[in-house]
């Protein structure tokens, strides 16, 4: 295609239109412009910006950075092929605009130069010969753009797994601290209950709230980080919500509404004081709204408490009428989760069975009796037998 024929279909980006705004996208406009209108040294400055800003983003070429933005950021079409609709006039304009991405990813930065050339006085010529090229290709096309919607999405919930929820931002985690499956020991019973209740929302099907409670250091957290990594869950989406931001939780609810993956929203460390704001929030989002929770939305919380509430006795031997009414309405939280699961102190066996599995993998070479003597001493002089203790005591000795 020729130049200005490649700089009129960019003008003609419809169902894309976002990307014409983008800082690659307006270099490279400004060049085909410059060109067009046979202004040499307004071309030299869009085209050196333009590889500056290729480099900067980390791309080789103009291929491997549209192909990049096609994935990763959500577009009319993409939202139309991950809710399995039809649009022909969409559709249409979608091809157009690929095939001429393509068009433009492919041609070859000698072209450029040898159409600035005439342009330039010779005292250009120098620094023309010696301008850096990107590379021309297309690693995409419009079948392959497509074909990757209906598999996997689009935008960020396409490219990351694990998010933070901080002030009304979904904040990506490129490398999210998640245990293995495997590399969690004990409590196979309460783990695998989250994961039932996990892969029924995977299925389509309403699952549960879940609390987990109990000791500190049993593994809570690492249960609800590991369902990333367990088979079937590929569209799995863990969102971490601190305490602080559940008052926007309804927005962030919507947001997810409708999507293809399915998203776990973790409150980790949960309990509230006896005039906690965010005690109410939390508890009309669980029930009591008017708005249905989405079917590809289950929240799971972790605490140190049962019920939540910290409580003290002066509570209890308060003033008020009808106290029993009072505490009952500071434990109701706890009751709105579907799904209560039980963290407690692993006994001796377990326990010992874990430091064995532990050090075996660290590469410790200490006698079983000797080894589990340590161990026993290291938990006493600790908050008890639990995986936090038992992977410490090993880090102590390897």
């Amino acid at each position: 295609m020729e130049l200005n024929a490649l700089r009129a279909a960019l003008r003609g980006i419809s169902a894309y239109r976002e990307l014409t705004g983008t800082a690659v996208m307006l270099n490279a406009a400004a060049l085909l412009d410059s060109l067009s209108k046979r202004e040499g040294e307004d071309a030299l400055t869009a085209y050196t910006a333009l590889f500056y800003t290729l480099r900067q983003e980390n791309c080789e070429g103009l291929g491997d950075w549209l192909w990049d933005y096609l994935r990763y950021t959500e577009s009319p079409y993409s939202r139309l092929i991950d809710q399995g609709k039809s649009d022909p006039a969409l559709e249409n304009a979608a091809r157009r605009d690929v095939d001429t991405l393509v068009l433009l990813a492919e041609t070859d930065c000698d072209r450029f130069i040898d159409a600035m050339k005439p342009l330039l006085g010779n005292a250009y010529a120098s620094v023309l010969a010696s301008l850096p090229r990107w590379k021309a290709a297309a690693p995409f096309s419009f079948d392959a753009v497509t074909r990757f919607y209906r598999e996997h999405g689009a935008g960020e919930f396409a490219r990351y797994r694990a998010f933070l929820w901080e002030e009304g931002v979904l904040v990506p985690v490129a490398d999210p601290d998640c245990p293995r499956p495997e590399d969690l020991l004990g409590y196979e019973h309460q783990r695998g209950q989250v994961e039932q209740n996990t892969r029924l929302m995977m299925a389509g099907r309403q699952a549960n709230n879940v609390l987990l409670f109990g000791d500190g250091g049993t593994g809570k957290s690492a249960t609800v980080k590991s369902m990333l990594y367990l088979p079937g869950m590929e569209d799995l989406r863990l969102i971490e919500v601190e305490k602080e931001n559940l008052t926007g939780m309804p927005e962030l609810i919507r947001s997810l509404a409708g999507r293809r993956q399915k998203f776990i929203l973790f409150i980790d460390d949960l309990a509230f004081d006896q005039d906690d704001k965010t005690y109410s929030a939390l508890k009309t989002i669980l029930e009591g709204t008017l708005e249905k929770r989405p079917v590809n939305v289950c929240i799971c919380a972790t605490s140190n408490r049962r019920h939540l509430v910290r409580q003290t006795f002066t509570e209890r031997a308060g003033d008020e009428v009808d106290t029993f009414e009072t505490i009952s309405e500071k434990t109701a939280l706890a009751e709105r989760f579907g799904l209560r699961i039980p963290y407690l102190t692993m006994n001796k066996a377990d326990y010992l069975a874990l430091v064995d599995h532990l050090a075996a993998r660290a590469g410790v070479d200490i006698p079983a009796d000797r080894l589990h003597a340590q161990a026993m001493t290291w938990e006493i002089r600790h908050a008890g037998r639990t995986p936090r203790v038992a992977r410490q005591f090993v880090a102590s000795l390897s």
